[in-house]
């Protein structure tokens, strides 16, 4: 019998919302907000909410529609501390997310090695642009590296498969590891960024401490966590 579909195990790296109070209407006014300053990054994009530091009761019809009129797609529920909250959820359409257990160590190495070891094999040529990016430009460095030799104007989007290196000013958006590969890395002179992001996990302007605004810097993950320390020159 010829098969139809096949049903797989897999993993995806989704933008998560951890919400502290059950006021939809803020929330949806601060996703809004985010959406606007990065559409290309967030518009259209699946997240999943976090409730576990909610304890008032939560209109899950309200909180869905809110974040769809924001511009994004809620996906599932996470922290539910109830049966009652999860048939709410559900009912409203909503998935029940369970935080993942913890694996083994060794467990960990094999999956780190699997996904590193094709990536350079195919590898294309690094990317090198000598000219400023504009506002409302996007450059994507698909399977390689990209090198920009000049600066990234606000507005503007550089992605690349693998690592980022910007020899300038970067007010723009800069998204490195764009198809996941986790040993990806943004290299800065000037760190002004609109938004980073490596293999999924972003920070916007807001998120980006005061020390490391307008400095040399380099952006990598560290623990599936973004990690930013000064570029030693």
């Amino acid at each position: 019998m010829t098969k139809i579909a096949e049903l797989k195990g897999s993993s995806f790296t989704l933008s998560a919302l951890h919400l502290v109070d059950n006021d939809i209407s803020k929330v949806t006014n601060q996703l809004k907000d985010k959406v606007e300053l990065a559409p290309n990054f967030f518009a259209s994009a699946p997240v999943v909410i976090d409730i576990s530091q909610v304890d008032t009761d939560i209109n899950f019809e309200e909180l869905k529609a809110g974040i769809i009129d924001a511009g994004m797609i809620p996906v599932g529920i996470g922290g539910c501390k109830n049966k009652t909250q999860q048939t709410q959820a559900k009912n409203a359409g909503f998935a029940i997310m369970n935080a993942a257990r913890p694996v083994k160590d060794e467990s960990s190495e094999c999956v780190a090695e699997t996904l590193d070891a094709p990536v350079s094999t195919d590898k294309e040529p690094t990317l090198i642009i000598r000219t400023p990016v504009r506002s409302g430009q996007q450059i994507y460095a698909r399977n390689r590296d990209l090198v920009i030799l000049s600066n990234v104007s606000a507005g503007a989007e550089i992605l690349s498969d693998g690592c980022i290196h910007i020899y300038g000013t970067l007010r723009g958006r800069a998204i490195a590891g764009a198809s996941g590969e986790q040993s990806a890395t943004i290299f800065c002179q000037n760190l002004q960024s609109e938004l980073i992001s490596v293999a999924g996990n972003y920070w916007l302007s807001d998120n980006i401490q005061e020390e490391f605004w307008g400095k040399g810097v380099v952006i990598s993950l560290e623990d599936n966590n973004l990690s930013i320390e000064h570029l030693a020159l």
